[in-house]
């Protein structure tokens, strides 16, 4: 039989038959020398039964070949096989969406508590000492920081303070808390990307009041403040960038600008500061 008779009989495209041949699970008894047509023997086509219905069945070309010379009693044995394995991925779906809600939940509520206590560390913060602002000055700012946290992403250290409740995380928990690292917005590397240029440098200094009239009216443009603090300042990292930044918004209203704060433990007791800007 020719290829179009044989794939008229097995009810197949012709393309069907030429890939089974090319991977060696039904080859043509006989291909013309000269023309390269390919003949089928009408008894090809239990093979190529065998081929279509342990393929609809999820059997892998290799499975396919193993089987094909095997007996009925073989076949049908690797059909319950095949079977037992989809009964069994199903009870795993069937569990998978039984716990789903019940996770979310979990890492929702978790998630929440950790932005609850950054929020009321941030309502606790006294800024007049740091930056010389009165509580009316600071409530300007407060909502814009409490939005701040509540739509940002946790950043690292304070997902490592949530060790305890970690230790008794399930394992796809911790995988949904782990990936919110890469979420945290990469900042610039000011010391060392030449598109930055450092415009002002402070050091030794107590607090940001000290200082701060020597670089709060900003030009327009995008800017980089770099922060290496002692451990006081350093533990209310969020209350302190996000105040000064949006200080310094606020300040500077009319500016067309970008802000962003990196805020790093110093490592020699002393508070460090560099302001950098974006080369155009």
């Amino acid at each position: 039989m020719t290829i179009k008779e044989f794939a008229k009989l097995c009810e197949c495209n012709p393309k069907t038959l030429r890939y089974y041949d090319s991977i060696d699970l039904l080859k043509p008894v006989d291909v013309d020398p000269w023309t390269g047509y390919r003949y089928y023997d009408e008894s090809q086509g239990e093979t190529y039964v065998k081929i279509k219905n342990l393929q609809k069945a999820g059997f892998t070309i290799d499975e396919i070949r193993a089987l094909l010379e095997k007996d009925d009693r073989v076949i049908y044995d690797a059909f319950e096989k095949k079977i037992e394995e989809a009964e069994a991925r199903l009870r795993e779906i069937k569990r998978i969406r039984q716990s789903y809600q019940s996770e979310m939940s979990t890492i929702q509520s978790r998630i929440q508590e950790v932005k609850n206590r950054l929020l009321s560390d941030v309502k606790r913060y006294d800024p007049a000492v740091e930056f010389g602002l009165s509580a009316e000055e600071y409530a300007k700012i407060l909502s814009t920081i409490e939005h701040c946290i509540d739509a940002a992403p946790l950043p690292e250290d304070e997902l490592s303070g949530l060790q305890g409740v970690l230790d008794m995380t399930p394992p796809e928990i911790l995988d949904k808390i782990s990936k919110m690292e890469n979420m945290k917005p990469e900042l610039p590397a000011f010391r060392k990307d030449p598109k930055w240029q450092m415009i002002y440098e402070k050091h030794g200094w107590e607090n940001v009041k000290d200082f701060l009239a020597d670089f709060e009216k900003l030009e327009p443009g995008t800017y980089g403040l770099d922060f290496q603090v002692v451990d006081e300042k350093y533990d209310n990292t969020v209350a302190f960038s996000g105040t000064l930044l949006n200080l310094l918004l606020m300040r500077n209203p009319d500016v067309s600008k970008s802000l962003v704060c990196n805020v790093d433990r110093s490592k020699d007791g002393q508070n460090h500061f560099w302001l950098y800007q974006k080369n155009a």
